[in-house]
């Protein structure tokens, strides 16, 4: 997929994916996180993130405290020697990486801090979460971003 017109392809199709969403079922909640998972596991079996990249480049990841100090450990720092070198408070008064891309992304797209890496970033692209609907908003603009949110979307679309 072409990643220069991800963003106005997703948001083309933004509000039918809303409306999508918004026209779900409560009795059908149960069967979107199967279908849903099934779509991620089928997607991810083709998509190499590791030849993407973008959220890398793009997204910046809430850091929690406890990020802080997996980070922190890993690269043999304080946490606040962590926040000072990497992290900024951000209008959410959150911490997140000062500057994108990540400060850990090698230049193959490949994360130095893999094993220690932010929940946030560990969690990415939330596809697979239990309960998807509560965070299908989130899930709508990571389409713009990661291709393979916006191929799951659009099979979700049809199948479901």
């Amino acid at each position: 997929m072409d990643m220069h017109s991800l963003p106005e392809r997703a948001k083309k199709v933004e509000k039918e994916t809303r409306s999508f969403f918004k026209n779900i079922k409560k009795n059908r909640i149960r069967e979107l996180d199967d279908t849903i998972h099934a779509i991620h596991e089928e997607v991810f079996e083709e998509i190499d993130c590791l030849a993407c990249g973008n959220c890398y480049w793009t997204l910046g990841p809430r850091i929690t405290d406890r990020d802080i100090e997996k980070m922190a450990q890993a690269l043999r720092l304080k946490p606040y020697e962590v926040v000072a070198r990497y992290l900024r408070i951000d209008e959410d008064k959150e911490y997140v990486f000062k500057e994108m891309p990540c400060p850990f992304l090698d230049h193959d797209n490949y994360c130095s801090i893999y094993e220690s890496r932010p929940k946030a970033c560990r969690e990415y692209p939330h596809t697979d979460r239990k309960k998807f609907f509560q965070i299908h908003a989130l899930t709508i603009r990571n389409a713009q971003t990661c291709p393979a949110v916006f191929d799951i979307l659009e099979q979700l679309k049809k199948e479901f």
